[in-house]
């Protein structure tokens, strides 16, 4: 599969537009699917120009569920709940489980952090992409210009901010959610928390050498990451911020920001007896009848988008809706009236408040694995729990 980064479209972090690269359609999120090589993933996934899905998107926009890429896959794969491909999409499904038992507590340190005291502004020069620390500028530039980074560079720029330059986790975590296209709220902040290590109690951390490795296009000789494990483990513990290695570059011009959406150009008709609502979470291909766009403006003024993330959701309600409705329970009413409302059940907070307080029929997230009835502290002792039972149904073998 073709690598957003060594694209020469993103090569230097110019913004080629989104399109060829995302297309907001349920056919592209087919083709992702279709493209999968569970053993090239297997064997490529941690380099930056590995075999990995980009499916994320699609993932976190509800284009299509874990389960059906599970099924699809499995019609011309033979998969095991233990092949690589599998075992992160649970990882996805982990997240959820402890976004439905915590809810917002994701946003407070499940653990103390390794340093006492971290500023909550993220740092100017790393916002601006010019660091001087290679790995750092480009992940940032890739980030501003596409909306997407392989997982590994999230980890790189995540453990960066956090331990070398002092930053609070969730200051960074808003920043890079701000900019992703799959932004989702519990894998992205819960996955800050890993790296930051208040969710284990473990701080992650990487060097030069490890970038060489995975990403030698960006290696950083000569940088604070050039330097030992152990070294780092000091930094992360007691050391103050590292600073920029050099200030050198020219900023990279940051994407554009919106909160809420004015949807011009929308009319819809009343009446009918149901309307299936359409939320930027819930993408897929809805029911028979009536769709209409939501977009709840008290979950965007929290947490902004970029406008390349508006642009891909607005694109699929235009493909999708007859119309667009933004507001609360309230205006919901006002505009569709008494019909019974239907829509795909999410934990973005308000989005759940006003299902709930529209009356709406939510129909519940397909999952491929169980969600435990208590919060399963790690990974770990969550896949113990659900890889029984996910064997036992074997929805793998073709």
């Amino acid at each position: 599969m073709t690598d957003l980064f060594a694209d020469p479209h993103f090569a230097d972090g110019s913004d080629s537009g989104l399109a060829p690269v995302f297309p907001a359609t349920v056919a592209a999120a087919l083709a992702r699917i279709d493209a999968i090589q569970p053993r090239e993933y297997a064997r490529t996934r941690n380099h930056v120009g590995g075999a990995v899905t980009r499916l994320s998107p699609y993932l976190t926009h509800g284009f299509v569920d874990v389960p059906q890429v599970i099924e699809r896959l499995s019609q011309r794969c033979r998969l095991e709940p233990e092949d690589k491909i599998v075992f992160e999409l649970a990882w996805r499904e982990y997240f959820h489980h402890l976004w439905r038992h915590w809810g917002d507590d994701i946003f407070t340190d499940r653990r103390p952090p390794p340093a006492a005291h971290y500023s909550t502004a993220m740092p100017a020069d790393v916002i601006e992409g010019r660091t001087g620390v290679p790995v750092i500028d480009q992940a940032v530039r890739a980030l501003y210009a596409t909306g997407y980074l392989h997982n590994h560079a999230r980890m790189w720029l995540a453990s960066y901010i956090v331990h070398l330059r002092k930053t609070s986790w969730r200051a960074g975590a808003d920043w890079m959610y701000s900019h992703l296209l799959d932004g989702d709220l519990a894998s992205n902040t819960l996955s800050w928390q890993w790296v930051a290590g208040t969710l284990t109690g473990k701080p992650y951390l990487y060097n030069a050498d490890n970038v060489e490795r995975y990403a030698p296009e960006w290696a950083s000789p000569g940088t604070a990451l050039d330097t030992s494990y152990e070294a780092l483990d000091s930094i992360a513990r007691h050391g103050p911020d590292c600073g920029p290695h050099s200030l050198r570059a020219e900023p990279v011009a940051r994407p554009g920001m919106a909160t809420v959406v004015d949807p011009d150009g929308w009319s819809m008709r009343s009446g009918g007896e149901e309307c299936w609502l359409m939320h930027p979470w819930a993408l897929g291909c809805p029911p028979q009848g009536r769709v209409i766009g939501w977009i709840e403006p008290s979950f965007h003024e929290r947490f902004a988008w970029s406008e390349k993330r508006w642009q891909f959701v607005l694109a699929r309600m235009r493909e999708a809706c007859e119309g667009i409705v933004v507001g609360d329970a309230r205006t919901l009413r006002q505009q569709l009236g008494d019909v019974r409302l239907l829509t795909m059940q999410t934990f973005n907070p308000g989005y759940m408040q006003t299902i709930a307080a529209a009356g709406m029929l939510a129909e519940p997230i397909a999952r491929q694995f169980e969600d435990p009835q208590r919060a399963m502290p790690s990974f770990t002792r969550f896949w113990q729990a659900v890889a029984p039972k996910a064997e036992a149904s074997r929805p793998w073998h073709r």
